[in-house]
């Protein structure tokens, strides 16, 4: 009898308190553990370099570069708690009540950080494009490590208030020893949804729906002005810039709505049980994936970040002076 259950049991030794471990297929299981350890490592490597890069490089810690710092370092950490979520997928939490409203703690307080760090660089993208002239004197390192550090205040006390009964009594809401769940009450869930996704979401949307027609317009100004030279690169360079345009934007936008909608909406519907369907275990991985997609994004399509990877796998990074390098 207690070999039978012994597989089926978070704690074989609490027969009558352990929660029961979910039944799913080995390979299935296999296959799940293999690819949320992969991204996970790709997700902090990826956003370790762009850590490294802004960090070092004194050329590259511009404003726009500092707000790039703020979402590669909640990426990063978002990236290692998802060693975390494999235990919760395999639905046994061995780490305590304390451990597991501490993890839920940091991980919706990166997650609202990076969500506010999008805001903050859409922001910055559009006094940059719309208002060129005042830029340098509306946006200054020092604006943007102000607007960071508020960020992460903001951050880190509305979660406080979100999560406070959870972190007042660690484990009250699980039904079995080896559960790991957080229950949020209807006005703070509300809350959490307005703050941390619906209000973002419309600011990032607006923002970039403006940059966007001004991006247009200026490219066919543009290509107004080059008219006069020749009508031939006029065409190819507006079509250039048109397509770069949208499709940058395009990708900011899709893949931020991709990862984040189907999260909140599963969450909103079946909070509860939310790790109990397969569906739901990919909802998360959308959700978690966002973090490895973020540096591609907004780090990759650099040319000084290509060249700081280059400095930084060779190692010459570690010889003196290389703070002061050329990346632009």
């Amino acid at each position: 009898m207690e070999t039978l259950e012994d597989p089926e049991l978070c704690f074989p030794q609490l027969l009558n308190a352990s929660c029961m471990r979910p039944q799913r297929p080995h390979f299935e299981t296999m296959l799940t553990y293999v690819l949320l350890f992969s991204v996970s490592l790709l997700t902090a490597f990826l956003n370790l370099l762009v850590v490294i890069s802004i960090s070092h490089f004194k050329q590259l810690q511009s404003p726009t570069n500092l707000l790039l710092l703020s979402l590669a370092v909640s990426d990063f950490f978002m990236g290692l708690l998802w060693l975390f979520q494999i235990m919760l997928m395999d639905g046994c939490w061995f780490l305590g009540d304390l451990m597991c409203a501490l993890y839920q703690y940091l991980d919706y307080i990166f997650s609202s950080t990076a969500v506010g760090t999008m805001v903050l660089i859409s922001a910055d993208r559009y006094v940059a494009i719309c208002d060129p002239l005042h830029y340098s004197t509306k946006v200054t390192q020092k604006t943007a490590k102000i607007c960071v550090c508020l960020c992460w205040i903001c951050s880190v006390i509305f979660q406080s208030l979100i999560l406070m009964d959870n972190l007042q009594q660690p484990g009250r809401y699980n039904s079995c020893v080896g559960e790991c769940i957080i229950v949020i009450n209807y006005f703070a869930g509300l809350a959490d949804v307005l703050f941390s996704f619906v209000l973002p979401i419309t600011v990032i949307v607006l923002l970039y729906m403006r940059v966007f027609v001004v991006a247009v317009s200026q490219a066919r100004a543009m290509r107004s002005h080059i008219a006069a030279v020749t009508q031939h690169s006029s065409k190819v360079t507006v079509k250039r810039s048109e397509l770069k345009a949208a499709r940058t934007l395009g990708v900011v936008i899709g893949v931020f709505l991709i990862c984040f909608c189907p999260f909140y909406c599963v969450s909103l519907t079946n909070k509860d049980n939310l790790m109990n369907t397969s569906s739901a275990v990919f909802v998360i991985f959308l959700y978690y994936f966002n973090s490895c997609v973020n540096p591609v994004i907004y780090a990759l399509f650099y040319p000084w970040f290509r060249k700081s990877m280059k400095l930084i796998f060779t190692l010459k990074i570690l010889q003196p002076d290389s703070c002061e390098a050329n990346m632009l």
